[in-house]
């Protein structure tokens, strides 16, 4: 390693708060899934953070931790909503910052990519726009007082990791999470103050900075991570991001680190075309970040995404195209990056593509082969993480075919969608269950009630719901047991949201349901906080029978979920 080399890697970078880097090389944020079912930091994440500390980066980020626990991106997500697991975030942060590097959390919120089977009745994001993607549904506008209540989140959170003793916070605004979309007029099709302009469209973003950082110590780091664009047509420009980039200078931020994409068009994972000098330099978003030096001012600019080689990373630095080298993938193979190219052990950083033995015609043909490489790339990463996290090394060799089959055993099918943590059960015998009641309902249960309804038999435990399929648009009437009042009915999915109807329930939530000889219309809220084993037990004709009534409803169900309809006015 040259003189030269070195001294790109090692030179310390002071940000604008005054702290201090010891170094260029970033551990940047992977989503780690793990969790403790409280939303807090267990020991497998000390344990993984344990060995990045020993990494010698200038700079670790943690995943994504996010703000609301109702709106979490996939299963394991570390949650902060207020200071009562302190005690764990604190023993994360001690061991993350035990190598002595600088340790930052990523803070975030999901937005319309939240996954709806991990708590909410419902997604959210600035208008209501969903996301180009199969299964997912369609999210709710946020109200103004929702949006001032999502900035007090985020304070709430980088105020946590101070006390907690992080050193900072980066703010996640790429890859189509909440703020991206703000950003994006393809998602941000507000007529407000919070839409419409580029600077309306960054206002959310400003508001956080600015809630922040009047919150927390004049050294305590912020950042925010941006995408270059997003690569849809009609969405978030490079442009767009250069406007953002020159708003957010003039706020009290350490570092911006440049990536790109979403889950829609991920070019995080790897840019579709690149050009000579783009394979040359490796970073996907390099010569973005030069177009920016400028309008960046004092801000220190990190690039993450396809930097291998210390040759190509120290001359990012020296020619000061970029003050930071991000290492996402890179950092879950081998733990202690930043050290190898620093004491010259690696000249260039193993990597792993994850790619599907098909024929070259087959994946020209097929863009869901793109998509399934895509799922199982991230995977096979986060299969790596887990195995630090359980106290052993990385496996570099690990065979494809072991990732394919764990996340099928964990999220079924959907865990090959495109998106972290797809619409996907976290549990295995859950998911055996719900697939033999679904086929017992079908054959056995849905017509026994239809016959009870011709007969006239109509109640509650034979009646029929009307929804409207979310994917072909089309009225689908399902029997269902439902008990009345004179507000509306409440009805039980007994496979939450892995029910057909369910999901068409959170992607289009007015539903029309038959009371006797007449059809009622209405609006549908899954309602995840009702005690549904109470709640099964009102279904009974007859107070004696409630617990034979619960009964049998815990037969037949996977993972329960309560559905409110409230009616509306009108009797059709």
């Amino acid at each position: 390693m040259t003189e030269l080399d070195v001294s790109a890697f090692c030179t310390t970078l002071t940000l604008p708060s005054g702290q201090t880097l010891g170094n260029r090389l970033m551990k940047s944020a992977l989503s780690e899934g793990l969790a403790a079912d409280s939303g807090a930091p267990d020991e497998r994440l000390v344990r993984l953070y344990s060995r990045w500390a020993d990494g010698a980066f200038g700079l670790v980020v943690t995943g994504n931790v996010m703000v609301d626990r109702r709106q979490l991106g996939e299963p394991g997500n570390v949650v902060i909503e207020d200071d009562s697991r302190l005690a764990e975030f604190t023993r994360w942060a001690e061991a993350a910052k035990r190598g002595g590097s600088r340790v930052w959390m990523q803070v975030n919120h999901p937005g319309r990519q939240a996954n709806p089977l991990l708590g909410a009745s419902y997604t959210v994001a600035p208008s209501a726009i969903g996301l180009q993607m199969p299964g997912i549904p369609t999210p709710r506008a946020l109200t103004g007082d929702e949006i001032v209540d999502l900035v007090a989140r985020f304070t709430t959170a980088a105020t946590v990791a101070e006390a907690a003793g992080f050193d900072g916070v980066q703010i996640h605004g790429a890859h189509g999470y909440l703020v991206s979309q703000f950003l994006s007029p393809l998602s941000n099709q507000r007529t407000d103050e919070w839409g419409g302009s580029v600077e309306n469209r960054a206002r959310f973003l400003l508001e956080i900075v600015r809630a922040i950082r009047s919150a927390v110590r004049p050294d305590f780091g912020v950042g925010v991570k941006l995408n270059s664009a997003d690569f849809q047509r009609g969405g978030f420009t490079e442009d767009d991001s250069r406007a953002v980039i020159s708003l957010i200078a003039n706020e009290q931020i350490d570092l911006i680190e440049i990536s790109g994409g979403s889950y829609e068009s991920p070019a995080m994972m790897g840019r579709p075309v690149e050009s000579d000098r783009t394979r040359a330099r490796e970073a996907y978003f390099l010569e973005y970040a030069d177009t920016v030096r400028e309008l960046a001012r004092d801000v220190p600019l990190a690039v993450t995404g396809g930097f291998r080689s210390r040759h190509a990373m120290a001359d990012a630095v020296d020619g000061g195209h970029c003050d930071v080298v991000g290492l996402g993938r890179p950092a879950a193979i081998t733990p202690d990056a930043a050290r190898e190219l620093i004491d010259g052990t690696a000249d260039v950083l193993p990597s792993r593509a994850v790619t599907m033995p098909v024929p070259n015609r087959v994946r020209r043909s097929a863009s869901q082969v793109k998509t399934i490489e895509g799922a199982l790339d991230l995977q096979w990463h986060a299969d790596q993480l887990r195995l630090m996290g359980d106290g052993h090394d990385p496996d570099p060799d690990r065979a494809m075919w072991r990732t394919a089959i764990a996340a099928a055993r964990h999220n079924g099918l959907d865990a090959f969608r495109s998106r972290r943590g797809g619409t996907a059960a976290s549990d295995a015998k859950a998911l055996r269950k719900f697939r033999f009641e679904r086929a017992v309902g079908r054959r056995l249960m849905n017509p026994t009630v239809a016959f009870a309804q011709r007969l006239g038999f109509g109640g509650r435990l034979a009646t029929h719901l009307e929804t409207t399929g979310r994917k072909s648009g089309a009225t689908r009437v399902v029997p269902v047991s439902a008990v009345f009042d004179d507000e509306g009915a409440w009805v039980i999915s007994q496979h939450g949201t892995r029910s057909g109807w369910a999901l068409n329930v959170l992607a289009n939530p007015i539903v029309r349901i038959r009371q006797g000889d007449e059809w009622r219309s209405g609006t549908a809220t899954i309602v995840h906080d009702d005690d549904v084993r109470a709640r099964a037990r009102t279904f009974a004709p007859h107070p004696a029978l409630a617990g034979v009534t619960a009964a049998t409803f815990q037969a037949m169900e996977s993972d329960p979920v309560s559905v409110r309809i409230v009616f509306d006015q009108d009797v059709d």
